[in-house]
């Protein structure tokens, strides 16, 4: 580009599908320049970048308004609504094939999207692919990475009796499998686990690939910390589901996940999440928890 900034596709490969890339911001100051940085440095070349901040109160748009100098993406700003109705907002405006909608706080690996797009490429009945990630700390620092040899494939009954769930650091969605879930319901304020319920209950196949894509980063502001937040949305994503079979076994797998925190930080909340576990469903999960609370001081 003659003014001198980072296109997104400065090669742009006419064969390959357009990616848009809709970033939701929220007070992501401390982390912006190195994400953008990363998604830029994407080896596909044929992708948008459209970011759009939900009302943060630090410096986060000033900073995205500088980065455009350098950057070329699409900035939209809104009064704070959450996520699911921030990535709706940045959807209406994305024109591509596939969609990413990663974090701001996060670090996409060079490889990223081309080895999910290729995938989605070459399996068509696939609406969305998921990949492994590594987690690190708020400074960077790499903890763990996930492994594996194989890949999953997810069938919507799966989906639904495991709670399975793409999240967005791994997942690239195909745009028209988005449109026939309806994208996300903004009223449900974590996004993941929905898209991956809408997307499977429509007939698309989830897959994940055993390829890590993204450096999850680990702070004490990620939703997992929130775990009544995110329960509240993963019921709520699973309501519409009640009559599946599967139903009580993935709400069981949901409460396990909040006892995680619970048992910890709010014991009588975690009484109350067990009991209302069938006993039917209980397992070793079940037990450890139960231990946890009983022990921990």
């Amino acid at each position: 580009m003659t003014d001198g900034r980072i296109n997104a596709d400065p090669q742009a490969a006419p064969t390959q599908p357009l990616v848009s890339i809709v970033a939701p911001c929220y007070n992501a100051e401390k982390y912006l320049e190195v994400a953008l940085q990363s998604i830029f440095a994407q080896d596909y070349g044929n992708f948008e970048v459209i970011i759009v901040d939900d009302g943060s109160t630090d410096n986060s748009v000033a900073m995205l308004r500088a980065l455009q100098q350098t950057y070329d993406f699409q900035l939209f700003t809104q009064a704070n609504q959450g996520v699911s109705a921030t990535l709706n907002n940045g959807l209406a405006h994305a024109k591509g094939v596939y969609v990413s909608t990663p974090d701001l706080d996060d670090i996409m690996l060079p490889h990223s999207i081309s080895v999910r797009a290729r995938y989605l490429d070459e399996h068509p009945k696939v609406g969305c692919v998921g990949a492994l990630i590594s987690y690190m700390d708020s400074d960077g620092v790499e903890i763990k990475t996930q492994h594996r040899t194989k890949v999953k494939k997810y069938s919507f009954d799966e989906i639904v009796s495991g709670a399975v769930v793409m999240g967005a650091p791994g997942a690239l969605y195909r745009m028209e499998a988005m449109k026939a879930a309806n994208f996300y319901d903004p009223t449900i304020k974590v996004q993941d686990f929905q898209m991956t319920l809408r997307i499977a209950s429509k007939g698309y196949e989830v897959h994940e690939i055993p390829v890590c894509v993204t450096r999850y980063r680990r702070h004490p502001n990620n939703l997992s910390k929130r775990f009544k937040v995110l329960l509240d949305a993963d019921m709520r994503a699973m309501a519409p589901f009640k009559s599946h079979p599967g139903y009580e076994k993935g709400r069981a797998v949901l409460v396990h996940k909040a006892l995680k925190y619970a048992v910890v930080s709010d014991k009588k909340y975690a009484w109350r999440l067990l009991r209302s576990i069938p006993l039917k469903h209980y397992n070793r999960t079940t037990f450890r928890r139960l231990k946890r609370l009983v022990l921990h001081r």
